[in-house]
């Protein structure tokens, strides 16, 4: 068989032409080979660069959740700055500090004008505020026991000094004795008796105001019953921790009405922040505890009616704001979790997003120096956070012009950047995931801009929502 690698120009020399075709041939044969043996090697050369490449992204994304899951168990629970993050905002806090010293020196300017010499100093100095008027004030009259001078003259008052200290008298238990006379007339056999009031729990102990002293140590001091059970055995009074329960809950269904109204109330209002946040609550006969859910509702953080309701539920579910949001429309604003995606099903409900949540996805690329996407990212971020900073306390309309004009370019810019990027970024990695948190929401992360009553965030329900979790830790939920 003819070998062409070891062919040589001499070997054309005397050929026929029958023979010199086949001879091309087999050589243009054989080239073709070497060109398809080379296609397919860049081909795997290629697919193995595209494997390495998601492994990377794949090693890199395992890395960052195993960092944030170590972070959530290990870290502090708090956003605050590290040193490298307060770099990212010192031109802004230099314009800022900058802009404060040029007002402080108008004023000083101003006060000199009109005269006050007042050493401003002296004004900064700490003051105690004033004890609260409401405060009951016991009277102790302090008086020299004797007013007779020494040269013999009696003195006059002249004036007085009057200070005044805090103090508390701990808890105390009393009891109210209801004597309820009997009259009777002999003559028509008749009996009057004046009826027994009504309370909260029907031939109790308890009276309403040691109810509402139970459960509000239980729910918003966060105080368990077996603790209140012995706080109450110092005072020599036995409040076994299930009869504590018994009255919260009889306590819980008397407040129905007024729940009723409260929710009423905070739907009313067509800007409403939702949340919810898990709760154990323990299950009979099983010895342990199973999660359950607080859901919170409230009016805009901007409205000037606050108020805000919470919901005990079982689950966390689409069913549960659907129920409760039942005949409600307006703007509900709300984090990325998709069961609030069912709720917005209905045309007269739109989403709003939350910029911090956004935030923090960049956050923790910064913390892990994964990319320096996050940097720019938090950076076009507090900017549209310095205009909320700056329109605060304007009016509805005020505000939405002030968003129009300043916060919608940058917006835009934010959006057409993170979309160059994310086709720079390798599939998978956590940038790529950090980036596609914000590109999949944008319009509901940029709904505020649209409404003036509606806010930047949903840090206004985290905060309400805060104590439940800060006292989920020293207690169980005992609803069932």
């Amino acid at each position: 068989m003819l070998n062409v690698h070891e062919l040589s120009p001499q070997d054309f020399v005397g050929l026929s032409p029958a023979a010199a075709a086949q001879l091309a041939a087999r050589v243009l044969e054989h080239i073709g080979q070497q060109s398809q043996q080379i296609a397919k090697q860049g081909q795997h050369i290629d697919a193995q660069a595209q494997a390495i490449q998601f492994k990377d992204a794949r090693i890199e994304s395992i890395m960052f959740e195993l960092r944030r899951l170590k972070a959530w168990q290990f870290d502090a629970k708090t956003e605050r700055m590290n040193a490298q993050q307060r770099q990212l905002f010192e031109e802004t806090l230099a314009a800022d500090q900058a802009d404060l010293e040029a007002q402080l020196a108008a004023l000083q300017a101003a006060s000199k004008d009109s005269g006050d010499t007042t050493d401003p100093n002296t004004r900064r100095q700490p003051k105690r505020q004033a004890l609260p008027d409401h405060l009951k004030r016991v009277e102790h009259h302090h008086e020299p026991q004797n007013t007779t001078c020494g040269c013999g003259q009696a003195m006059v008052r002249i004036g007085q000094d009057v200070s005044e200290r805090l103090d508390i008298i701990p808890a105390e238990f009393f009891v109210h004795r209801h004597i309820r006379g009997k009259w009777a007339c002999k003559c028509c056999q008749t009996l009057v008796q004046e009826p027994v009031e009504p309370h909260v729990i029907d031939k109790g102990m308890p009276t309403a105001g040691l109810v509402a002293h139970t459960t509000v140590s239980r729910f918003v001091d966060h105080i368990a019953y077996y603790r209140q059970e012995q706080i109450n055995a110092r005072s020599g009074i036995h409040t076994p921790r299930s009869t504590l329960a018994s009255w919260s809950g009889q306590a819980g269904a008397a407040l129905v009405p007024l729940y009723d109204a409260h929710r009423k109330f905070v739907l009313s209002w067509t800007v409403v922040h939702a949340d919810e946040t898990p709760v154990a609550m323990l299950d009979p006969g099983a010895g342990k505890t199973k999660r359950a859910y607080i859901w919170a509702y409230a009016r805009s953080g901007l409205d000037v009616s606050p108020g805000v309701v919470y919901e005990f539920c079982l689950g966390r579910g689409a069913k549960y704001p659907l129920e409760f949001l039942k005949g409600w429309s307006g703007t509900l604003v709300c984090d990325g979790y998709g069961v609030y995606g069912k709720v917005m099903e209905d045309d007269s409900r739109i989403g709003a997003g939350c910029f911090a949540h956004a935030r923090r996805k960049f956050d923790e690329l910064v913390k892990d120096n994964l990319s320096p996407v996050g940097t720019q990212a938090i950076q076009r971020i507090a900017a549209l956070y310095k205009i909320e900073r700056q329109i605060q306390g304007f009016s509805v309309e005020q505000r939405l012009a002030a968003r129009q004009s300043g916060a919608m370019p940058l917006c835009t810019a934010l959006h057409e950047w993170l979309k160059l990027e994310h086709q720079r970024v390798p599939e998978g990695s956590a940038t790529a995931k950090a980036i596609a948190y914000s590109l999949n929401r944008w319009d509901s992360l940029t709904a505020y801009l649209d409404n003036g009553a509606v806010q930047i965030d949903n840090n206004h329900i985290e905060n309400l929502i805060r104590p439940w979790a800060m006292g989920r830790n020293n207690v169980k939920c005992a609803f069932m």
